[in-house]
């Protein structure tokens, strides 16, 4: 496998070392928060293991979908899918009073941040960093069960709850597909992030799952790589984005450069909105789409898919959700490749298996349906693909967001089948690459463009 190949992207969100501060209040409202974004090309160690780790990421997604559905009334917020060792990012976060620095996933495709946690008063036998200290913060506040936040989250109780007893934390439980499970108490604390000016902001009241059982592969194993938690993008209400993009417009946004370029420009993610972009006449605006059984994912619509400008015939009816929930189109994170619904990946592979002009290697990629020689081609030239979104908007990746080095002189397609009729297709964050992504969720849209990616 050649270097850099198929890389998984991480990133940290690098939070200044000051001491000095700003807390947010009504008075003090900083325009954005600036977070830059690193990736680590340690993981994962070949393609075929990207798509593994993929495929069990998006069977963990789906069986939320469907737990979701079979407890439509409790209004439970999805298990997150982050922690399944596919496309991880990576976030640096500083919690608690003094701050405790943890590393944690981020993920668009949930919402309870939670992270590992640790009651031990004499820590000096604990690893650094291995774990919140929770009896270390002096702002560490669980909920009590009867507050109406302990309703935002699965209660492994069914929701009994001692309304008399002064100690009677709310605790919450995330099981897996794969059977991994973390418990714990849904909890508050004061945390600390960058903000524009260049001075981190403190931000008091923040809600979270202090986890103190977590078993399982998911999160526990080298797949989770590390990390002590998940930080969830979501659209639900105990999201970061949503606890904290109230008092920054509401919307956030990201940016993954070309990590095989050298030097490896900075990427960012963004909460708030920023200068970087002149948003009325360089963004691109698609309206997210609901799905009724879940407030979690963020749901595109797909009119259409050409190759070289050429509509696929592929019916309306393989882009939506039916009455189930089924269906649909997410923009995920989490996920390497981008999976499209069976009938419109074939129609696809069909198509550039006409267009392609170079020799197909003399072995595929375990995985991929159309790999090509390259050797000897300095630029070698791809059909262009295209999506026609709803809201008259087009998705135009550069080739190589769509052809990937899987070998020495070899380039396959980065396209997945989706079979699952219980599931739905997804964009990865291949596909996202080079492009700005905002995500406006006060006007339910998803904007996107080339210009002004990676410049603060």
């Amino acid at each position: 496998m050649a270097p850099n190949t198929l890389t998984i992207f991480f990133f940290s969100l690098l939070l200044l070392s000051t001491t000095t501060s700003t807390t947010v209040n009504r008075r003090t409202k900083p325009q954005y928060l600036k977070l830059p974004l690193l990736h680590k090309d340690t993981f994962p160690p070949s393609p075929s293991h990207s798509l593994s780790s993929d495929i069990h990421r998006l069977n963990t997604l789906y069986s939320s979908l469907h737990h979701h559905k079979l407890h439509r009334s409790a209004k439970l917020p999805l298990t997150s899918g982050a922690s399944t060792g596919s496309g991880q990012y990576f976030v640096d976060l500083r919690i608690g009073t003094p701050p405790q620095r943890l590393l944690l996933v981020a993920d668009t495709g949930s919402d309870l941040v939670w992270v590992t946690c640790s009651a031990c008063r004499n820590c000096s036998a604990r690893p650094a960093r291995s774990a919140f200290l929770a009896r270390h913060s002096s702002t560490y506040r669980p909920y009590h069960c009867y507050n109406k936040q302990c309703r935002l989250v699965p209660n492994p109780n069914g929701g009994a709850c001692s309304h008399t007893r002064l100690h009677s934390p709310c605790r919450y439980q995330y099981s897996y597909s794969d059977g991994s499970e973390t418990k714990g108490f849904f909890s508050t604390e004061t945390t600390m992030l960058n903000a524009s000016s260049g001075r981190p902001v403190k931000f008091k009241n923040f809600a979270f799952g202090c986890s103190f059982e977590a078993s399982g592969p998911s999160i526990t194993g080298p797949s989770f790589n590390g990390a002590q938690g998940v930080m969830g993008l979501g659209r639900g209400s105990i999201s970061l984005a949503s606890q904290l993009g109230r008092r920054f417009g509401n919307r956030f946004s990201y940016c993954l450069m070309d990590y095989t370029m050298s030097p490896s420009p900075t990427s960012y993610l963004l909460i708030g909105k920023s200068t970087m972009v002149n948003y009325s006449k360089k963004m691109s605006y698609t309206p997210m789409i609901s799905n009724p059984f879940t407030s979690t994912f963020y749901y595109i619509g797909i009119e259409g898919v050409y190759i070289e400008d050429v509509k696929l015939r592929i019916r309306p009816s393989v882009w939506a959700i039916d009455e189930m929930g089924n269906g649909g189109t997410v923009m995920d994170s989490g996920t390497t490749l981008t999976f499209l619904a069976e009938p419109a990946y074939r129609l696809i592979v069909s198509a550039f298996k006409r267009l392609v002009t170079l020799p197909e290697a003399d072995e595929r990629t375990a995985g991929f349906d159309l790999c090509v020689n390259v050797s000897g081609e300095a630029r070698p030239s791809f059909p262009k693909l295209s999506f026609r979104l709803s809201g008259n908007s087009i998705l135009a990746p550069p080739p190589g967001n769509y052809f990937i080095d899987t070998a020495e002189d070899v380039k396959c397609l980065a396209l997945q089948p989706l079979s699952a009729a219980s599931g739905f297709s997804v964009i990865g964050n291949l596909m996202q690459q080079g492009f700005m992504f905002e995500f406006d969720r006060d006007r339910s849209r998803i904007g996107f463009t080339r210009h002004g990616c990676g410049q603060p």
